[in-house]
């Protein structure tokens, strides 16, 4: 069986040991023609990679291949005695000598799952600062979900704010492979104050988050459209930047890179979704109480996206762009009630329905299990 394209370079030269074992440790670049060829100019001949190949058919997809694999071939005499493939900590196959043949394999790895929690002192941004405590970034990522109603993670975060969370993680050999849910999360910060919120399934729904008193932390609206972005143009007169005239700003303006998601603020239905010269390709949702929002200037829209659509709050419904009248990457955000325009940051929407009264003593006996991790010593992150 030969290995197809699965474009690929080996950098690092073989490591050679006295004879007669040799070991080859390589990891796959970008810049290479094919597999047979990368793993030829490792050391190996056609016929030990043939074998390869084989001895994994029906384990491993080649064309699953990337750059940045790892593997490890160990020769005897000339002879290939095992190989070893990862391409990350749980997915790993390995190559056995059996006699006169090679078997191959995934290796079975055992995944510890393990609820911590963990502190961050944010010095410059939640995702530094998630870094700097060892952390993988993925963790800024969710807790600016898990607060999206209430903080806006660009306009809101100073530096001294602490967060902590008790988060569930999923660990192979010590090191973290992904995070679960976040179960708990407290912030307290210069600009918004104390927030802390708790992950609670009710009887007969499903999983959301709730203040301490059973308040949902779900709000009608998110706090911001995109998840860090910095609001370059407020609401209000301004000198147009392309006009050279004071015009009505009849929104805000969020500078963000083309391809950056834009979320639906809230649960609504579409009601447009094209291209106009000046708003370029845009998106304009209808919510209840008399509400629309519009997302301007966008590069693409969200899969499945067309005129009557339903979306829900935090659904991907477009990227961003600079299409239009636009002098750069940005996202222009409207808000309107009634049909006419009002300023989005400084609308305070109502939050959800709380726990019934029947559910509070259940969610009472969760959140004090997790106020006590939560308030308790935060552990060290697992490293990569």
């Amino acid at each position: 069986m030969k290995l197809a394209a699965f474009g690929l370079l080996l950098a690092a030269p073989a490591f050679v040991l006295a004879s007669p074992t040799r070991i080859i440790n390589r990891r796959i670049e970008r810049t290479d023609a094919n597999a047979a060829q990368a793993l030829r100019a490792a050391g190996l001949t056609a016929e030990q990679v043939d074998a390869v190949v084989a001895a994994l058919s029906g384990t491993f997809d080649w064309r699953r291949a990337r750059p940045g694999d790892q593997f490890r071939a160990v020769l005897r005499d000339g002879a290939l005695v095992s190989f070893d493939y990862r391409q990350s900590a749980a997915d790993e196959w390995q190559v056995r000598r059996e006699g006169d043949r090679l078997v191959g394999d995934r290796r079975k790895l055992e995944v510890e799952r393990r609820v911590e929690a963990v502190e961050l002192r944010v010095a410059s941004s939640l995702y530094e600062s998630a870094l700097a405590s060892g952390e993988d970034p993925t963790i800024a990522l969710m807790l600016s979900e898990v607060f999206a109603w209430d903080i806006d993670f660009y306009q809101d975060v100073r530096n001294g704010d602490v967060v902590r969370a008790v988060v569930e993680k999923e660990l192979v050999g010590g090191r973290l492979l992904r995070y679960g849910e976040v179960l708990a999360a407290d912030y307290r910060g210069e600009a918004v104050g104390h927030k802390r919120v708790f992950r609670f399934t009710p009887q007969g729904g499903s999983a959301s988050y709730f203040q301490e008193d059973g308040t949902s932390a779900r709000r009608a609206f998110l706090k911001s459209p995109l998840k860090f972005a910095q609001v370059t143009s407020g609401f209000g007169s301004r000198f147009h930047p392309l006009l050279h005239y004071r015009k009505e700003h009849n929104g805000v303006d969020y500078a963000a890179p083309v391809g950056t998601p834009v979320w639906a603020v809230g649960d609504g239905t579409v009601v447009k979704a094209g291209y106009d010269g000046a708003a370029g390709k845009h998106v304009c949702l209808r919510h209840l109480n008399q509400l629309e929002t519009c997302y301007l200037h966008l590069s693409a829209f969200g899969a499945g996206l067309r005129a009557g659509a339903r979306v829900q709050q935090k659904q991907v419904i477009a990227y961003t762009g600079s299409t239009g009248r636009s002098t750069g990457p940005h996202l222009h955000f409207a808000l309107k009630r009634a049909g006419r325009f009002i300023n989005p940051l400084r609308q305070a929407s109502p939050r959800s329905e709380p726990l019934a009264r029947a559910q509070l003593p259940g969610f009472r006996e969760e959140v004090a299990r997790l106020a006590a991790r939560l308030d308790g010593e935060a552990t060290v992150a697992a490293r990569r």
